[in-house]
């Protein structure tokens, strides 16, 4: 799927080994736990539940002389991580370069995310969420998803609780 946003497109496609590098590269800036290269190969390669989602941005180039220094950066600029297993779709993990937010990437991945969940035959989706990420609560809100609980410092660099959410299909 293709969306424009200005003089940018956006990409959406499954993830493959290739992508590694821009993947720890965005982790490693988005996070302070980042996941390893390790961990995004053992998602890549050694995971038959796991689906890797990739936003890529793609300048439109007929409005070349109106790009910004944005654009001029392409390549993946967003992800999503999850988990489907049987009648339940993982949120694991999700990033967007903070160049890129509010731009709409993070609400496209998730919902590929749930329509992929949905072919596979998921009928709920689960996450964990900082307590104090009170974005990326309300994003999920947005997608029907409410909190059913907490666990205490779940997160680490700094401690923090999680918030955990639910949504049925």
């Amino acid at each position: 799927m293709i969306r424009e946003d200005e003089s940018v497109k956006f990409r959406f496609s499954q993830a493959s080994l290739e992508d590694i590098e821009e993947l720890v590269a965005i982790e490693n800036r988005v996070f302070t736990s980042p996941w390893s290269r390790k961990s995004f190969e053992a998602e890549l390669q050694g995971n038959e539940f796991s689906l890797i989602l990739v936003a890529r941005c793609e300048p439109d180039t007929t409005a070349a002389s109106e790009m910004s220094s944005l654009t001029s950066a392409c390549g993946i600029i967003g992800y999503i991580c999850v988990w489907i297993v049987f009648e339940e779709l993982r949120f694991m993990n999700i990033a967007v370069e903070i160049d890129w937010r509010r731009r709409g990437i993070g609400s496209a991945l998730v919902q590929h995310a749930l329509d992929a969940g949905k072919k596979q035959g998921a009928q709920r989706a689960l996450l964990e969420v900082r307590e104090s990420n009170t974005s990326a609560q309300a994003l999920y809100v947005k997608f029907g998803f409410s909190t059913y609980g907490t666990r205490l410092n779940y997160y680490t660099n700094p401690n923090e609780n999680a918030m955990l959410m639910a949504r049925d299909s």
